[in-house]
């Protein structure tokens, strides 16, 4: 590993492992000699929810437990603690679960052990155990740090070595819910957030069903939700999510605004951008925000033609891919998120006008940041744009009952395009974008790439499908494809991109925002910005029964597996970065 690389880890494990607290102690008695030494109940955990995690000391011992934890002083969420323990003594902690793998580990060493070995920023605890990481001495290293008028400690990079642990492996199960099935995305039904739910409101949305006494889109769900020129349809979805956002308790603050058309230069009327407040506690003016658009590709060019039967046209009444998918897991994140106290302001927006060219976060960050708030620091900001046609779907676009396009008129554009995003006829990637990047070969945020892998390989339990892309050694015009495949075609991308087509871009250019953001396929899929961007259709999309590729699940099971995924890695990104924001390493170099 060059020291480059490794000073990078390093900067990835301080910023992951935050400040905690506790006390230290010393002792001449024997320490712990195994697991057997220490009782942690309950045997069995609870994936996807914060629960009461009891240490029992048989002898003294300290213990490191590697989780997102609930301080019971504060209320605070933060990342791990050390707690010492006499002989019969106990600690109650609130401890989060990882919702997406089967194992937790908790290390014990000698009361008072300050340096404590971790895991790989791209391994799970479960490999790390695996591969006897806790019996070795070439870890990474993070050292324990007091914590304040004797609340939980907390923990820092460290450059010290540290010996060998005992490590206690704890089962994880993720329940669920009563009367779900696997086809149906039972797997991912519980928790403080989960798929099953964000489905049901792209669901609820994307409802086409016929409803005559709605006048703005003659339709139960909320269609038609085209930007401006005042549609009733889109002023109809906007009190709908407003009221959302309200009964979870957040403060709302709307913002209408107008543009000059750049063809008239005539002022024309734009709908709302709709953001939820839950202010920070310790500093209110730091916001971190977690944004989607929710208006969708309006009709143009004679749109509203079937493109299965007519060829590709522009505009859809539904838009469950783009944007509907990403609304609902802003919408999911912020009612979990609203019950959590933070240190930071949490903002959970849904622009207007993204469709058109960025209008509504432009206006924000521009106006509503700059102008009207310029005493704000917008920390980070996390984006949702066109997610859950990819990874654990695959295997080829749908054929036949309907679906057509493309090649042998079954399989849109199935070839590798060099110069496009991954994804070739079996692999369509989940990507995870980062910036601000000016370079395609230099990794210019290795601590949000860090978090992201962080993250990813552990609670989301993807470390096998997941790897980092970077342009070295690879031209400018082709190099995410080309170390994609140089990487044997990875299903979840991590990767700095140097362009872009979302609100996140706004807040790069705008304030000099880090910015993480998730998506699925783009030009590769045949319904993006048609009006078949359907729930129906993304389902078909997803199904990999009769598939080489893949587990054969149904399409809802693997639609409902890929929204769980991006939902949770947006919700402990929050909890980290509540803790910890990551600064633009351009504006402190």
């Amino acid at each position: 590993m060059n020291s480059r690389h490794r000073a990078a880890i390093l900067i990835i494990i301080l910023m992951v492992f935050a400040p905690l607290s506790g006390c230290f102690g010393s002792s001449d008695d024997i320490g712990p000699s195994s697991s057997d030494d220490v009782v942690i109940t309950p045997e069995v955990w609870t994936g996807g929810v914060f629960q009461g995690i009891t240490i029992n000391a048989k002898t003294e011992l300290s213990a490191f437990v590697p989780y997102l934890i609930q301080n019971p002083d504060t209320g605070f969420i933060q990342n791990s603690t050390v707690v010492d323990l006499r002989a019969g003594e106990s600690v109650l902690l609130s401890v989060l679960a990882p919702p997406r793998t089967d194992t937790a580990v908790i290390l014990i060493g000698d009361y008072g052990r300050e340096e404590w070995p971790v895991r790989e920023v791209n391994e799970s605890w479960r490999t790390w155990y695996g591969r006897g990481g806790f019996e070795r001495s070439d870890n990474q290293i993070i050292q324990r740090v007091n914590g304040v008028n004797n609340s939980l400690d907390t923990v820092q990079v460290s450059n010290n070595s540290a010996s060998p642990v005992i490590a206690v492996q704890i089962p994880i199960i993720r329940p669920m819910a009563a009367a779900y099935t696997d086809a149906m995305g039972g797997r991912h039904s519980t928790g403080l957030v989960d798929g099953l739910n964000v489905f049901n409101y792209i669901n609820h949305m994307s409802d086409e069903t016929f409803d005559p006494t709605d006048l703005a889109d003659n339709a139960v769900g909320y269609l038609d939700r085209w930007a401006g020129q005042g549609n009733a349809a889109y002023e109809d979805a906007a009190l709908y999510l407003i009221g959302q956002m309200e009964n979870f308790g957040l403060e709302v603050i709307t913002q209408r605004f107008t543009y000059d058309s750049l063809m008239t230069g005539a002022q024309n009327p734009e709908a709302y951008n709709i953001c939820g407040y839950r202010f920070g506690e310790v500093d209110p003016n730091k916001w971190m925000v977690f944004g989607a658009h929710f208006d969708i590709a309006p009709p143009v060019n004679g749109g509203m033609l079937d493109p299965h039967i007519f060829g590709r046209t522009y505009g859809t009444r539904v838009g469950a891919y783009d944007n509907t998918a990403g609304t609902s897991m802003v919408l999911e994140v912020a009612r979990a998120m609203a019950n959590y106290p933070t240190r930071n302001t949490m903002v959970f927006c849904l622009w207007s006008g993204e469709e058109g060219g960025k209008r509504g976060s432009d206006f924000w960050t521009d106006y509503w940041v700059k102008e009207d708030n310029p005493d704000v620091e917008v920390t980070n900001y996390v984006n949702l744009d066109m997610a859950g046609v990819n990874w654990p779907g695959g295997g080829g676009a749908p054929c036949g009952n309907g679906h057509g396009g493309g090649d042998g008129n079954c399989d849109p554009q199935p070839e590798v395009d060099p110069d496009g995003y991954p994804k070739d006829e079996e692999v369509w990637p989940m990507r995870v974008y980062i910036g601000p990047s000016l370079d395609h070969d230099v990794m210019n945020q290795p601590e949000m790439v860090g978090l992201a892998m962080w993250i990813g390989s552990d609670a989301i339990g993807v470390e096998e499908q997941m790897a980092p892309l970077i342009g070295v050694g690879h031209s400018a015009d082709t190099w995410k494809v080309d170390d994609w495949m140089a990487k044997d075609r990875p299903e979840i991308i991590v990767y700095e991109d140097t362009t872009a087509r979302s609100d996140h871009a706004t807040f790069q250019d705008n304030l000099g925002t880090v910015t993480m953001g998730f998506g699925g396929l783009v030009d590769g899929y045949w319904c993006y910005h048609q009006t078949c961007d359907t729930v129906d259709e993304m389902i078909d999309w997803m199904d990999t029964t009769g598939k080489d590729y893949g587990e054969p699940r149904s399409g809802t099971s693997n639609l409902v597996d890929a929204l769980d995924t991006i939902t949770w890695w947006a919700t402990y990104s929050f909890f980290h970065l509540d803790e910890e924001p990551i600064r633009n390493s351009y504006l402190e170099s």
